[in-house]
């Protein structure tokens, strides 16, 4: 079980498996202020808020993501490496993503789908973390992602795993974590 999988099933039915058990493979609560950058030509490396992303533009592989941040998110911050052209993702939309998580102060990788066989799906209305819920259905002053779209999300810890961070200690408490997604499909 993944390391998303795991604190999911710790968080209760509130929670999705994320990280692909019990999840379909297909190929297909807190206030924020959310900013965010688009780009509708991604070059080869992106850099975001001490987030650097090789291999930005290539949504068939695994992108190569680092993270340095001595300082912490006070809000959601999201920026759209690759602009999406399909559907819209909804918070009652049920999406396939792949993924990469990593802490965003040392840019350790806590979890990625890449590694667990590809894409997940799952209701966005029950994903976990909150944050990452927002930054792809959209919130406050952000757009939702489209099918296509490879955004980086920087989630403060109220919006991650807060106080308590993932039982088995992947995710300190109060440790902002960040994501690389792609939107595959939205149903």
């Amino acid at each position: 079980m993944t390391r998303l999988a795991a604190a999911a099933v710790a968080l209760g039915a509130s929670a999705v498996m994320a990280a692909g058990c019990s999840s379909t493979k297909s190929p297909a609560a807190v206030p924020s202020t959310v900013s965010s950058s688009a780009s509708s030509t991604a070059p080869a490396q992106v850099s975001f808020n001490g987030i650097a992303l090789d291999s930005a533009a290539d949504l068939t592989a695994k992108p190569k993501v680092t993270a340095r941040s001595a300082t912490a998110p006070a809000a959601l911050l999201v920026k759209d490496v690759v602009a999406g052209t399909g559907t819209a993702a909804t918070p009652s939309s049920t999406v396939t993503v792949q993924y990469v998580g990593l802490r965003y102060a040392d840019g350790k990788q806590f979890d990625a789908s890449w590694d667990h066989g590809g894409a997940v799906s799952f209701p966005l209305q029950q994903a976990m973390p909150a944050g990452f819920r927002q930054g792809i259905a959209g919130a406050s002053g952000t757009q939702p992602m489209k099918v296509g779209g490879r955004r980086i999300m920087i989630l403060p810890a109220a919006l991650g795993y807060g106080r308590a961070g993932t039982p088995d200690g992947s995710i300190p408490p109060n440790a902002p974590i960040a994501f690389v997604v792609d939107l595959v499909a939205v149903k």
